[in-house]
């Protein structure tokens, strides 16, 4: 079976399971209202976009840590593992297109207020400091490192990353504080997210498909997502905290 005939069939299956009009929805509804308000939307309507993704993004995360975990921790592992197998493809929708809208939504809300000088480099920096390391989690999850396909995604990823950074960094100047830092805490959310949490639901789905599932390990990885969900949620509260500093000028 190719790789893509392989993630064509992991998509369609856990969108059959996550419900095809949800799964749809979770991705066309975010994706098009960004993609509306970078191009043709007003400030005011960007700045929606960007803070209602985000209020969502960190609102799940924080719910699944401090409501969800514990309730499941006190169920025996076949019903943990039940709920995981019934509510994991949802969130491998709707989660990365929430995290991909506050981010996206974010970085070009500042950019389009003047308020990200000297960009370039830092996104070089930024992507180089995602891509590289999230690739290495993803390759070590799935234990793909001799995989000829894990390692020519992760080859012209890197070369990629490393030919931005040199065609941008003679150009390095020092941007706001405030974004640098905003720039290192989406960069521990985005390796965290898709190099740890995504990885963890695709996990989780080929278990829950196998011939004989192993509930102990669905039960497991799911546990810690949301284990790790409430860290997300930590990491995007001091986000909210930055935003506000940038939007105020506190400092």
């Amino acid at each position: 079976m190719s790789t893509r005939t392989s993630v064509r069939g992991t998509i369609q299956g856990m969108g059959s399971r996550a419900n095809p009009a949800f799964a749809a929805g979770a991705v066309a509804v975010p994706v098009l209202a960004l993609a509306y308000v970078v191009t043709m939307g007003t400030v005011r309507q960007h700045t929606y976009v960007h803070v209602m993704a985000g209020v969502l993004w960190t609102g799940i995360d924080l719910f699944m840590a401090a409501v969800l975990g514990p309730v499941l921790g006190g169920l025996d592992v076949e019903a943990r593992a039940d709920v995981f197998q019934r509510f994991t493809p949802k969130m491998t929708f709707l989660m990365p297109m929430l995290a991909l809208v506050t981010i996206v939504g974010g970085i070009t809300l500042a950019l389009r207020l003047g308020r990200f000088p000297n960009a370039d480099p830092w996104l070089a920096i930024m992507n180089a400091a995602i891509v590289v390391p999230a690739l290495l989690l993803i390759g070590y999850q799935f234990r793909a490192f001799d995989d000829r396909r894990w390692q020519a995604v992760f080859a012209v990823a890197t070369v990629a990353s490393v030919a931005y950074l040199a065609v941008t960094l003679p150009g390095f100047a020092m941007t706001s504080p405030v974004v640098a830092v905003s720039l290192g805490l989406v960069v521990v959310l985005s390796v965290l997210g898709f190099g740890v949490l995504l990885p963890g639901e695709v996990l989780m789905y080929t278990e829950m498909t196998s011939a004989d599932p192993n509930t102990r390990r669905i039960a497991d990885i799911g546990m810690r997502n949301a284990k790790l969900a409430g860290v997300q949620g930590l990491f995007q509260l001091t986000i909210v905290f930055v935003m506000v500093s940038l939007r105020w000028g506190g400092f």
